[in-house]
């Protein structure tokens, strides 16, 4: 094995576009119980179609374990929830009922809210199971990856980290972002090499700098908006920074993780780098935003012109009558158009952006001082990951 290894990604649009919409329309008529096979069977293309040092990855994981773990995540989280009703029933909340008055109306709101941040909880939860589920369904040259259980933990941290956050209107962000990745990375193994996150937060502010400035120009203008008495300065001012503001977001986004990509150490002596280039990850979101817009817009257009045209025939012909079957069998057919053409964007959106980034970061990753890695022994399966049950009950594993 080299001392250096870079990883590849050989996917292509074709396979996988076939592939998600197959396992989208499986998915459709089978009520979205198909969707645990549909996730299944797409990570298991990308993963094998990601290699270093001409390995591929494995993704072991099956639809069957992950409808399971969901039927019981889904009946834990109805009892969860079904205390915290009976509690909010306690003190006289109600979500059930509608609201005679204006304090009535004010304390449902209330109750929502506190239901929203009563799941919070297992949201974080769930976003620490599902890593850890990738994990122990990951191999790479035979040897699986592996997660170490600490779900709460994660989740009482990241509550922390998030409450400071948003008391400091965003300036503890990056603490936020490089303590919880250290705490997931350090309990991360590889056979029986552990992952260490090293490196300091603090560093992660050169990456915050786009975002302040797009902050200090929404703010900027809109004084300058206010004072000068003219909304339409105000609200170019406005807009020009909230631009800028998620491109900057999007810098971020790159430049932690190649940070905490190059501060990461495998059983103290392997080490990594990540080149991630912001501008390209821009050009691929915008270049791939434009072309899946004009092409639905083409898509859109022709259903909606058969839709006009049928029913021309069948109501303005005089063929039928409105309700009569002939035009319930051209709602029908254009129903089904529609929502073809909702799967076509899915696979459009998979094949134009999302694979493109896949593709850029693996190819933009370096292992150094790989020979270690033959030193690594293969290690006992995890038996506590549950298939991201919770993950997929909270729609937050959507991802792949």
């Amino acid at each position: 094995m080299s001392t250096q290894i870079q990883g590849h990604y050989f996917g292509t649009r074709g396979p996988l576009f076939r592939l998600y919409f197959l396992t989208a329309f499986l998915t459709l008529i089978t009520l979205g119980i198909y969707r645990f096979w549909a996730k299944t069977r797409i990570r298991k293309y990308i993963w094998s179609a990601t290699t270093g040092d001409n390995d591929s990855f494995e993704y072991t994981g099956t639809g069957l374990e992950k409808f399971l773990g969901f039927l019981v995540a889904i009946v834990i989280l109805a009892i969860y929830l079904g205390i915290v009703q009976m509690v909010l029933f306690f003190f006289g909340l109600n979500l059930f009922v509608d609201p005679e008055t204006e304090m009535q109306a004010l304390a449902q709101i209330g109750a929502i809210y506190i239901t929203l941040l009563a799941v919070l909880p297992l949201m974080l939860f769930a976003q620490y199971r599902a890593r850890r589920y990738k994990m122990a369904r990951s191999r790479w040259r035979g040897i699986r990856f592996g997660m170490e259980n600490g779900a709460w933990g994660y989740a009482a941290r990241a509550l922390g980290y998030y409450l400071l956050n948003a008391i400091t209107l965003g300036l503890l962000n990056p603490l936020a972002t490089f303590k919880l990745e250290k705490y997931m990375a350090d309990r991360s193994w590889y056979g029986d090499a552990q992952f260490e996150q090293t490196g300091r937060w603090q560093d992660l502010y050169a990456g915050m700098k786009h975002v302040f400035i797009g902050l200090a120009i929404m703010i900027v203008g809109g004084l300058l908006g206010f004072a000068s008495g003219s909304p339409a300065l105000g609200g170019i001012g406005i807009f020009v920074g909230y631009i800028w503001l998620l491109i900057g977001l999007i810098y971020y986004r790159v430049y932690a993780f190649n940070y905490l990509t190059r501060h990461k150490v495998l059983d103290g002596q392997v080490t990594f780098e990540a080149k991630l280039e912001t501008g390209t990850i821009l050009t691929i979101i915008v270049v791939g935003t434009i072309i899946l817009t004009v092409l639905l817009a083409i898509i859109f257009g022709v259903i909606g012109a058969i839709f006009a045209s049928s029913m021309d025939v069948f109501v303005g012909g005089g063929l039928s009558q409105p309700g009569s079957a002939p035009t319930g069998i051209a709602l029908a057919i254009n129903a089904i158009l529609y929502v073809g053409a909702i799967l076509v964007a899915g696979g459009l959106s998979m094949v134009l952006i999302t694979q493109p980034i896949i593709e850029h970061a693996v190819n933009n990753v370096i292992v150094h001082n790989a020979d270690h890695l033959n030193a690594i022994q293969q290690r006992a399966a995890d038996a506590g990951a549950d298939a991201e049950g919770f993950a997929d009950a909270l729609d937050v594993g959507g991802a792949i």
